[in-house]
């Protein structure tokens, strides 16, 4: 491989000695949409390739890597056969060779993700580039700069035409030789149509990633054989002599599945086959419409607090004709509701938000949407003129207390909301997992499964009313574990927000984020889910909530890309409406065994100040099954409970004292 290397620094070399033109470079990335690495990596890579726009171009080749999407309409099967032939090993595909490092063997074809090329080399092969390996997260300023150093014997320009229905598009393609040269193999000009942005509503892949950017969507020419993709480009001549001109005319009707008219742009480059050098690539890049609206945002509270509200949509003239009407045809729940016609004058460019019809909703999670018709002129792209969001809505207030064990299927439970708002991995419900072993339910967020970092989704409480309610206390059960080993976990974070005027504004109550979080000490590697050993209870004093009358509570879930996360019995409710005592200070604590119990259990209660204290079981559904006040002597004062009338499941035991309040769980088995 090192002698490889210096191989192709002589070829180089012996390039930059003679040619003329500067090089804009070609990089490829095979990336996949069930790849978690992958929606890890790009956001970083595209950032870096929009930085150097003036040095690189990209093609992402949407592989099926580590396995192909089951939806009909993902990246990679509406391209299947290209991409097949772009990544797949000679002869069945064009032959690009895998090896990882300088010192791998060679393996035919791609087969990890994400992985690079540029200038259809390895990224590691780039004299002063820095990349140590093919890693697609070495597409850096560094990498570039070292590539598009070395100039071209080829200089291209490409120029595009709409066709009048905006449905194909013709590029003139001139190439130049700028100097001598002669290929190794057959010379190959290879035009690539892509889309730089697209987003979806819901990932297509499971690895969450909803935003694509540079996309391969289809080849011209290709030849086929059957449905099957043999080859790809338009034939050059292998010797060229400086001052050598060759155009051509390349029509390229659009696919049915682009997302966007507005968003395709070309990629053209020229290919030696003999050893797979990219000597030059040019961009063609977008080209606007003539008539298009562009549906930009649907204007709504993440939480409202009526059933009544007239939501506002912000539409943009994404063409280049001014528009003088168009319509806006709104939806809740995907049911449609009444149009609202907009007139006036949107210039090119310009945007307008306008606001729709007085809309009613009910309590919980909705989804609002809308859609651009009847545009004025005609609508050249259809593709984005839809837009929607969600929001919770909590007009009613429910007085506490909330208890939740998650026993019951449905999930969000009933007044329950979730906001996912990118429709990736998010809370569920799991019901052969419980807290401490009881495996009746719990809810699970899948930090897993979601790779796309910073990814928060809410999970809300009913709204809740304290009026009444002097010491409220929120408890809970919660079992996590990281992926890597410290130093180096994830921070996967765990949140608790408490507002009190409607979402409007939100105050953290509690927060913890990787190894404080982890109720398991070693990474897991595997999907995590515990077992009774790992969890922990949380009791979190809300004193200064106490009397409000609306109170919205969420558990907010931010992703790093780790491990699961489960959270059970989730309770807010003060135990005894009259004396409940804050978790203010530390002076008291106790613990209860045996813990399964099938009859009697323990209550060994350390007290640091003597005094009256009672001690209460509580159920899942807040009733009180056991209450009694004894006298605590400073140090160990031990209480026994008879459970053996109690029914099979989980208490709450709660001892509350001048020394202060402390809840534990207590499982009673029959």
């Amino acid at each position: 491989m090192k002698k490889n290397l210096l191989t192709l620094g002589l070829v180089i070399a012996g390039i930059t000695a003679v040619a003329q033109t500067p090089r804009l470079s070609l990089f490829e990335e095979f990336t996949g949409e069930n790849c978690p690495p992958c929606a890890a990596t790009n956001p970083g890579l595209n950032a870096n390739i929009a930085a150097n726009s003036t040095k690189v171009v990209a093609i992402k080749w949407q592989v099926p890597i580590p396995s192909a999407p089951t939806t009909t309409w993902s990246l990679w099967k509406t391209n299947e056969s290209e991409i097949k032939w772009r990544y797949s090993p000679s002869p069945a595909g064009y032959g690009y060779m895998s090896a990882w490092t300088s010192t791998d063997t060679p393996t035919g074809g791609i087969n990890s993700a994400p992985q690079g090329r540029i200038d259809g080399g390895h990224l590691w092969a780039v004299p002063g580039g820095g990349a140590s390996s093919n890693h697609a997260g070495n597409g850096n300023a560094t990498l570039f700069n070292a590539a598009s150093s070395f100039t071209s014997p080829f200089s291209i320009t490409m120029n595009r035409a709409w066709d009048p229905t905006f449905s194909s598009v013709t590029l003139t393609v001139n190439i130049t030789a700028s100097a001598n040269y002669t290929s190794t193999g057959a010379l190959v000009y290879r035009l690539v149509m892509i889309e730089r942005h697209i987003n979806f509503a819901t990932a297509p892949g499971t690895n969450g990633e909803k935003d694509f950017e540079d996309v391969a969507v289809k080849s011209f020419p290709t030849t086929q054989a059957g449905t099957v993709t043999t080859s790809m480009g338009t034939a050059m001549a292998s010797a060229w002599t400086t001052g050598q001109n060759q155009t051509f005319t390349i029509n390229c009707v659009l696919p049915s599945y682009i997302r966007d008219k507005s968003e395709v742009a070309f990629i053209g480059f020229i290919q030696d086959d003999g050893n797979k050098r990219v000597q030059q690539a040019a961009l063609s890049n977008t080209v606007g419409l003539a008539n298009d609206a562009k549906a930009i945002s649907a204007n709504i509270s993440a939480v409202v607090c009526s059933t009544t509200l007239i939501p506002t949509v912000t539409v943009k003239n994404h063409g280049s004709n001014a528009i003088t009407a168009f319509t806006v045809q709104p939806a809740l729940d995907a049911v449609i509701g009444a149009n609202v016609v907009w007139t006036g004058n949107l210039a090119p460019g310009a945007s307008t938000t306008i606001p729709t019809n007085l809309l009613t909703t009910t309590a919980g999670a909705h989804t609002y949407s809308y859609n651009i018709i009847a545009v004025s002129g005609g609508e050249n792209n259809l593709t984005n003129n839809k837009k929607s969001t969600s929001f919770v809505c909590s007009p009613v207030y429910f007085a506490n207390p909330v208890v939740e064990p998650f026993t019951v299927v449905t999930f969000p439970p009933t007044n329950w909301a979730m906001v996912n708002s990118n429709a990736g991995p998010t809370w569920s419900r799991n019901g052969a997992v419980g807290a401490y072993g009881t495996n009746t339910g719990a809810s699970k967020y899948d930090f897993y499964n979601n790779a796309v970092t910073g990814d928060a989704d809410d999970l809300y409480l009913p709204p809740t009313s304290l009026t009444g309610t002097t010491s409220p206390v929120l408890s809970f059960d919660v079992a996590y574990a990281f992926y890597t080993a410290v130093p180096n976990n994830e921070n996967d974070k765990l949140e608790v927000k408490v507002s009190t005027n409607c979402g409007t504004t939100w105050s953290t109550v509690f927060s913890q984020a990787g190894t404080v979080l982890a109720t398991n000490a070693s990474p897991v590697t595997a999907a995590f889910v515990p077992n009774a050993s790992q969890w922990k209870t949380v009791n979190v004093a809300l004193t200064s909530y106490s009397n409000s009358p609306e109170v919205l509570v969420k558990f907010v879930a931010t992703s790093d890309y780790g491990n699961n996360m489960y959270v059970d019995n989730i309770n807010l409710s003060q135990a005894v409406a009259t004396s409940v005592k804050a978790n203010t200070n530390n002076n008291v604590s106790f613990d209860v065994y045996p813990n399964p119990t099938r009859g009697e259990t323990n209550v060994k209660i350390d007290a640091v100040v003597g005094g009256n204290a009672n001690v209460i079981v509580m159920n899942t559904l807040g009733q009180i099954v056991y209450s009694k006040q004894v006298e605590l002597t400073v140090g160990v004062n031990t209480l026994q409970i008879d459970a053996k009338d109690f029914a099979s499941g989980l208490y709450n035991v709660m001892v509350e004292s001048n020394n202060g309040s402390m809840v534990k769980k207590l499982t009673v088995t029959k």
